[in-house]
């Protein structure tokens, strides 16, 4: 869920700190208090585009900082992403925007506008403002349905998934059938002549290595020679033996001398091994010019076909292995072609089969999808609507099946046919979709945190009720934030926030503070009364409050 907003320096802010929680959070405050500025700094971090305009007058930058908790079924989905929480669970999304650019970040790394969206679309869905609303996008229409028939389809649909990366991986071989039969023929041949070549070459692993040591060797084999004659010379075993005798006439009249005589036995037997070993290498080496050349020019033919078929011998190997098994499949050409085609085809059939029985399901839950959101829309003052969800063909498949799926409305039904909600729907009755929508699916939704904003455009007494008792009833499963101006859903807070606008030193300031109950109410009366806050409102933003606690203990209970 969202814990916290940071903001500084943005519009009439000068700083802000909110901490929110569980449940319903709910934020109200004068027209033009600046409201819609919290929303739209959210907005602004999930990756809406910003401008130094933004920036409050006389700074030279502003600052937005969202910081989550992060349960631990998301984490697996962040961590496909290669995004991934503290230890805690916490991750930060923040945004700077300065008078040249703007400047995203997921816990302290640079991102990208599409990625950060990734991102945030796991964490948090705002609903109000249309640049931020999923509900726009056709693709998650299709993701509600599924949402909603889970427990149906959700098997069905993984096998679908992977009988589409079989398709695919099938298609991709078959392309490989499609060289004319010249062609495969001058491939052929090449292959038949690399595979001799290497074959022929008779190469092991570490050849290379071996011989590269010995031809060094070889180029060096005057110097060697003199350095080990010299070094025989230079090892005097006389004069050590001569130390040695001379030490041991006299151990017998100091036995203290006994530790240097032992040392200097163990240096002549080392010297004369050393002697031995100088002596044996001269001896048994031999260097011969001939052998040298032979050396030589073996080590030039495998380099060469290191440089045509690998770094090593064992890449030059592992290249026969695969140029034997593809002049194998040119060989048996037709037949492989054929077989391929044939598994194509079944593959084909299967994941046909597997999508049309998605599409049924899909067909099966869009009509008792529809009226269960139909019904919600009535009680959410849309008196006059026919809802629709139409599950169309595609013409290719796809890793969720071979379904489009689409919300239509028509708010005069009977005038008007149903059309894509963008087309017909306002920033409000949208927002009123998606809580209809949210209600169904509170259960299966898997975004933790949701905004509303503008939710209660165009709606007073009942419809306003019955807006603040689905967003309390979301409350219970997600975290809910909501901007309003009327007191029957501002009484349904679980925490509320006031949003209020001050002069300070000749400057516009926003200020945010969270209400106490009795403060709550006093905020609840201003929003009942207006101008004047009479004892009697008070007492009718008192009773507002308890009863809307009282709707609320069911569900808590």
């Amino acid at each position: 869920m969202l814990l916290g907003l940071h903001v500084k320096n943005l519009a009439l802010i000068e700083k802000a700190e909110i901490e929110f929680a569980e449940g319903l959070n709910i934020l109200t405050g004068e027209t033009g208090a600046g409201k819609s500025i919290i929303i739209g700094s959210v907005g602004l971090a999930l990756g809406a585009k910003a401008s130094k305009d933004m920036i409050r007058q006389g700074e030279e930058s502003a600052y937005i900082e969202l910081i989550f908790s992060v349960e631990d079924e998301k984490r697996a989905a962040l961590k496909e992403l290669d995004v991934f929480p503290d230890e805690d669970g916490i991750l930060i999304i923040s945004k700077k925007i300065t008078q040249t650019r703007s400047t995203s970040r997921i816990n302290d790394e640079t991102v990208t506008t599409g990625r950060l969206k990734e991102v945030t679309g796991l964490l948090l869905d705002i609903h109000g403002q249309h640049e931020h609303q999923s509900l726009l996008n056709r693709q998650k229409h299709l993701d509600i349905l599924d949402a909603y028939a889970k427990e149906e389809t959700e098997k069905l649909k993984t096998d679908v998934a992977e009988g589409y990366r079989a398709y695919l991986a099938l298609q991709e071989k078959l392309r490989g059938y499609s060289q004319d039969g010249e062609s495969r023929k001058r491939e052929a041949d090449f292959l038949r002549f690399e595979v001799e070549e290497i074959e022929n070459a008779g190469i092991r692993p570490g050849e290379e290595e071996e011989l590269s040591a010995k031809h060094k060797r070889f180029l060096h084999s005057q110097k060697i020679m003199e350095s080990m004659a010299n070094a025989y010379r230079a090892v005097d075993i006389d004069e050590i033996g001569r130390a040695l005798r001379e030490v041991e006439s006299v151990v017998a009249y100091d036995e203290r001398l006994r530790d240097i005589a032992d040392g200097l036995s163990d240096v002549d037997n080392l010297l004369s091994d050393l002697n031995r070993a100088i002596a044996d290498y001269m001896n048994e080496t031999e260097f011969n010019e001939e052998e040298c050349k032979e050396v030589e020019e073996r080590l030039d033919f495998i380099r060469g076909l290191m440089a045509k078929y690998g770094n090593s011998e064992e890449e030059i190997l592992s290249q026969l292995k695969e140029k034997k098994k593809r002049l194998l499949e040119l060989e048996n050409y037709d037949e492989l072609a054929a077989q391929a085609k044939g598994a194509y085809a079944t593959q084909e059939k299967r994941l046909k089969a597997q999508c049309e029985r998605l599409s049924k399901m899909r067909k099966q839950a869009a009509g008792t999808l529809k009226k269960r959101i139909q019904s919600e829309l009535s009680d959410l003052n849309f008196l006059h609507v026919d809802f629709q969800i139409e599950v169309r063909p595609l013409a290719h498949f796809t890793a969720a099946g071979l379904d489009e799926v689409e919300f239509l409305i028509s708010t005069n039904p009977g005038s008007i046919p149903p059309r894509p909600l963008g087309e017909v729907a306002s920033g409000g009755e949208l927002s009123r979709i998606m809580l209809a929508i949210k209600t169904v699916l509170a259960d299966t939704d898997e975004i933790p945190t949701l905004i509303f904003d503008e939710i209660d455009t165009g709606i007073s007494g009942r419809t306003a009720q019955k807006v603040s008792e689905r967003l309390s009833y979301i409350a219970k499963k997600h975290q809910v934030l909501c901007i309003t101006h009327l007191p029957q859903i501002a009484a349904m807070a679980d925490i509320h926030f006031e949003i209020k606008k001050d002069v300070e030193k000749g400057k516009t300031v926003t200020r945010i503070h969270r209400l106490s109950h009795e403060e709550q109410v006093e905020e609840l009366a201003r929003l009942l009364g207006g101008a004047e806050i009479t004892d009697t409102v008070r007492e009718n933003a008192e009773e507002m409050k308890r009863l809307a606690e009282e709707r609320k203990s069911p569900a808590k209970n």
